[in-house]
């Protein structure tokens, strides 16, 4: 069997984008973990059999809306702490990247997002943790560039 390519941690960045008219990204610092998640809302509807009216239908699904968090955690880098607290307590959404770069192509994410969730933590003995989320603001345009 052979084994697969695989992507590294670094290969995962999720950016936040400053100025205007020309948007600058950088990648915060301090994530330990970071995710995509993209969301599909679906409606349901049953499509009957017009042949075997008596045998059971099956359920059709339909697209409604489309949707995309990111999450992060790690520690409280002191260079990252004013692009997330500016990205929280503007009510504007905030410019995102997200890219994923593989052997042979970089996939990019854009769009605007919104810090809906920011959670500062430490422990006694520890280190100040981050926890962030971000919930898309309209749509994130999905790229893909080749690597040559």
């Amino acid at each position: 069997m052979a084994k697969p390519t695989t992507a590294r941690f670094g290969a995962f960045a999720v950016m936040l984008g400053t100025g205007s008219p020309t948007i600058t990204f950088t990648a915060p610092c301090g994530f330990t973990s970071k995710s995509l998640a993209l969301s599909k809302e679906l409606s349901e509807v049953v499509i009957p059999d017009c042949d075997a009216p008596d045998a059971a239908s099956w359920v059709g699904r339909d697209v409604t809306s489309l949707s995309a968090s990111v999450n992060g955690e790690g520690v409280l880098a002191e260079e990252s702490v004013d692009a997330w607290l500016a990205a929280f307590n503007g009510t504007e959404p905030t410019p995102v990247k997200i890219v994923l770069t593989l052997k042979t192509e970089r996939i990019e994410w854009v769009g605007t997002m919104h810090v809906a969730n920011l959670s500062i933590e430490a422990e006694t003995g520890g280190r100040v943790n981050l926890n962030v989320e971000l919930q898309s603001d309209g749509e994130l345009v999905q790229s893909i560039v080749p690597i040559p």
